[in-house]
């Protein structure tokens, strides 16, 4: 690294923590408005990709132009007018405070909200969200030029952003949140960002002093050469990766792994704290372990992670693929960090790595879901990630095409791998056979970790030789990928009742079960999984047999379709789902028959079921199923208060409220049984276990309210299944549209 050497002695501890603490306070501003933001539009606009789609597209389009803007400010113009023009900026983002919604804002019922939610953005968060996004290179640039002696070298300060964003990060879901509401959110939030404009105002005026006091150093006289398109695109490379690579393992985990909540954090923390590490002053002694280490962990991964999963618990598998990118964007940022520039060309390099995380982010969330029916960017970026190890450059440079020398391997095993799959007629058969020759081979890939070439391409060769394999033997039927996650459809086998094999399917989002359905003529009308007859919503359907046959019925979340096979020719069906592709396969009869055998003219509402539900005419329905809480990733605005009474609204004064609740981390009654309290609600709750083994009937806990207690007689009399009061919870507060935390209802 080129460094231009210190021309003072200054030695101000204060002038560090000056920096240091305006850093850090920017990087937890902005990570705190983020998710604040988002909870605020949530009501408003529901969950559709449209609007976080947006939402991502806003927020990474305004931390790239307040690069530009601070590298344009830095390159530009004199120091004073730098300091004169920013703190201009930073008056006029006052407009913007508080940050919040409009009160007279609304968004349009029947065209697309993208527009208008774009400029909601820019006029609600937009001026302090751009400052709070040129913090980061301005003020590492000020800082090279205050004449401090660690100025010739400021990058260390971006260890102390990365702090800000990492403790902002873990705060946010975890004391944030539970603790204070949104109204309140919004209101420290612009205390902390008039925070930050005076400790911004205090760098400004370090800067100006320190210029009043020598004669301005001319960086555009440095000799330094200037910067190469190969080190720029280098640069971009070391930034993208990682950035891909984190969205890309997040994915991966929640679809394949583990449908935990909050488990996205745990990526994203590992991410920041490279971050921190490589441009702390342990960073010379730290990157050469984490380049040993690398191929050294690549082994266990491959050969447990991807060629046999299922010998390893879920944890330990979770853990050997964090450790694997842990290790992955070390070595990314470390050399990102160790070709860091002269403070000449700080902000370019700043710029680079905004411009590379907006791509990294862009292209997992709006290519990658349309060119990849499975997250197959994920093993892309693993693959990428060993081709910028150290010594690449040395395969290119070292003469007689090394490099292609690196490809001899990489090719034979192609070939191999080929005659196997198109030679071989029945692969089952020598499955063990192959996979211990699949796992030599990871062990053999450390014979080669300082040809980055060999590496990477023999990785690639194993990861998608071992995807193809398990693909050609499994049971997926269909597999189609949207902004939703991964959607599949499988087939499997079961022991009927009469001892006999017999094929059923199920329908998955990622790791979550939706659904199942038996294929026989005889059983393929019968209700299975969450739903069926024996189980708390198949009791309730029986106990109003002689008083439903008119009923107007709405349900939220179609999943297979099953609950279908409940309706009666003179009722009205309505199903609203979020995602167009379940609609798609639940109506398929190639996949699921429930619909079309049991009723296909059923009425299908596609879009966020609480805004749907609003343009409906109040006490519509007789009965409202609410069946959205399975998965990880909880709507929450589906459980809140005000969501509560909308569906009473809609629902006639003796109808009656079902709420599908069967979560394997969330205690979602404690919430309800709140909400019932206080609005005065009569509820009952089972939590149902099948007393004898039926294929394909599971556990499930459901909850149901009414306006009148008598409305729930049938139920709480019922002989059919063990229905209790809803227990009262006073560990909880309410949830609302401005208060919701899933950390206080963690089983």
């Amino acid at each position: 690294m080129n460094q231009t050497a210190s021309k003072t002695t200054d030695r101000n501890l204060l002038q560090i923590f000056l920096f240091a603490g305006t850093l850090f306070t920017s990087a937890a501003l902005m990570f705190v408005l983020q998710p604040m933001f988002g909870k605020i539009l949530l009501p408003l606009l529901g969950g559709s990709p449209a609007v976080w789609n947006t939402c991502m597209v806003f927020y990474q389009t305004v931390l790239f132009l307040g690069y530009l803007y601070a590298h344009y400010l830095s390159t530009r113009l004199s120091h004073h007018r730098q300091i004169l023009v920013h703190l201009g900026v930073i008056l006029i983002s006052f407009l913007a405070l508080p940050v919040g919604l409009p009160q007279t804002v609304s968004p349009p019922t029947e065209s697309n909200p993208t527009f208008w939610l774009l400029g909601v953005l820019s006029l609600s968060i937009g001026l302090p969200f751009f400052v709070v996004s040129t913090t980061a290179p301005l003020i590492q640039k000020w800082f090279a030029n205050i004449g401090h002696h660690t100025s010739s070298d400021p990058y260390y300060l971006y260890a102390a952003s990365n702090s800000g964003s990492l403790i902002a990060l873990l705060s946010y879901p975890f004391l944030i949140e539970p603790n204070i509401g949104l109204s309140g959110q919004k209101s420290d939030w612009t205390v902390g960002f008039v925070m930050l404009c005076i400790l911004i105002g205090g760098c400004a005026f370090a800067l100006w002093k320190a210029q009043q006091a020598k004669e301005e150093f001319d960086e555009s006289s440095s000799k330094d050469d200037e910067l190469s398109i190969f080190t720029k695109l280098h640069w971009l490379a070391l930034a993208f990766v990682p950035s891909s690579l984190l969205l890309g393992l997040t994915t991966f985990i929640s679809t394949d792994i583990a449908s935990v909540p909050l488990l996205w954090i745990i990526p994203l923390t590992l991410y920041l704290l490279t971050f921190v590490i490589v441009f702390s002053k342990w960073h010379d002694k730290v990157h050469g372990w984490m380049v040993k280490a690398q191929p050294i962990v690549l082994l266990p991964f491959l050969a447990y992670s991807f060629i046999n999963p299922a010998v390893l618990p879920y944890w330990v598998d979770l853990g050997i693929h964090l450790t694997a990118f842990f290790l992955a964007v070390m070595v990314c940022h470390g050399e990102l960090a160790r070709l860091r520039p002269n403070t000449r060309h700080l902000t370019t390099y700043y710029l680079i790595m905004s411009f590379a995380g907006m791509l990294g982010g862009m292209f997992n969330t709006f290519v990658a879901p349309f060119i990849f029916n499975a997250v197959y960017e994920y093993p892309l970026m693993i693959i990428a990630a060993l081709l910028l190890r150290p010594g690449l450059n040395a395969s290119f440079n070292g003469g007689n095409k090394a490099w292609l020398k690196q490809l001899i391997l990489p090719a034979f095993l192609i070939i191999v791998g080929l005659v196997v799959f198109f030679s071989v007629d029945d692969l089952p058969q020598y499955l063990d056979t192959i996979g211990v020759g699949l796992i030599l081979l990871a062990g053999l890939t450390y014979a080669f970790r300082s040809q980055p070439i060999t590496l990477a391409l023999m990785t690639g060769i194993l990861i998608f030789f071992t995807f193809g394999l398990h693909s050609m033997l499994s049971n997926t039927l269909y597999q189609e990928r949207t902004f939703f996650g991964v959607l599949s459809v499988r087939e499997s086998m079961l022991t009927n009742e009469q001892g006999q094999p017999e094929k059923y399917r199920e329908f998955y989002h990622g790791t979550t079960k939706h659904g199942a359905q038996r294929l026989a003529a005889d059983v393929s009308r019968m209700p299975l999984t969450y739903f069926s007859r024996q189980g708390p919503i198949g009791q309730l359907f029986a106990e109003y047999e002689k008083v439903n046959t008119n009923w107007e019925i709405g349900i939220i979340g179609l999943g297979a379709g099953t609950l279908a096979c409940y309706t009666k020719p003179e009722q009205s069906w309505a199903f609203y789902e979020l995602d167009p592709l379940v609609v798609d396969i639940a109506s398929n009869p190639k996949y699921f028959t429930y619909i079309s055998q049991c009723n296909p003219k059923i009425k299908m509402v596609v879009g966020d079921a609480r805004l749907s539900l609003e343009k409906e005419p109040d006490h519509k329905f007789d009965l409202y199923i609410v069946d959205a809480f399975s998965s990880d990733s909880i709507p929450t605005h589906l459980l809140t208060q005000e969501a509560i009474k909308l569906y009473f609204e809609k629902i006639k004064p003796d109808g009656i409220l079902a709420l599908h609740i069967t979560n394997r981390h969330l205690a979602l009654k404690k919430v309800l049984s709140n909400h019932a309290e206080n609005l005065h609600l009569a509820s009952l709750i089972q939590e149902f276990k099948p007393q004898k083994d039926i294929p394909l009937v599971v556990a499930t806990d459901w909850i149901v309210m009414a306006k009148k207690p008598e409305t729930l007689d049938l139920l709480k009399q019922s002989q059919l299944g063990s229905w209790q009061k809803l227990p009262l919870y006073f560990d909880i507060k309410p949830w609302t549209d401005d208060f919701t935390n899933i950390v206080t209802i963690w089983k």
